[in-house]
């Protein structure tokens, strides 16, 4: 049977999109949540509420573009607006260092040293503050659990698609973005 309803089968065990995700995030990742869904709630949907009005106005909806476009776009801000909602209330917000600043946990910006002496900056934060052009990472992600409880100057094996890396601590820190 086929239907735009219809999706592959997988296995809930293994299936990666089915492991619990942290409910972790610092400060500065709240604020910017929170940010987001004043900013939809306050201005992005209000607006979208009056030009669906104003398309339903102009008469027949049925082949009226501006107000389906409208309507949907209305439609996926509110879906955004109750996710956020949702997703602050859960989350724990961490707003302060570790006891031991020594080694790497939650909030941490990592230096690492790879096989070939290249050196990569990474951060670890929580799963919705995620961003790859400032090098942050989960703190589900493969490598940062191997990093988490570690010091300077120990090594990290990660299990790669390619094969293992390992990676040499070099620093350690926990200054603000």
């Amino acid at each position: 049977m086929k239907g735009r309803n219809m999706t592959r089968w997988r296995d809930p065990a293994k299936d990666p999109r089915q492991e619990p995700k942290s409910n972790l995030i610092t400060a500065e990742g709240a604020e910017r949540l929170r940010g987001i869904l004043d900013h939809l709630s306050r201005v992005k949907r209000p607006a979208l509420s009056t030009k669906v009005g104003e398309a339903a106005a102009l008469g027949d909806r049925s082949e009226n573009a501006d107000y389906t476009y409208n309507k949907k776009e209305l439609n996926r801000v509110i879906a955004r607006i109750r996710y956020l909602t949702k997703r602050l209330d859960e989350l724990q917000v961490v707003d302060r260092l570790p006891a031991d600043t020594e080694r790497v946990y939650f909030g941490a910006f990592v230096t690492l040293e790879d096989e070939a002496g290249e050196e990569l900056t990474l951060r670890i934060v929580g799963h919705d503050e995620t961003d790859t052009t400032k090098r942050w990472i989960s703190i589900d992600a493969p490598l940062a659990k191997a990093l988490l409880g570690k010091g300077l100057d120990d090594e990290a094996t990660v299990a790669a698609p390619g094969g293992e890396s390992t990676y040499l601590i070099t620093a350690i820190d926990y200054r603000p973005p």
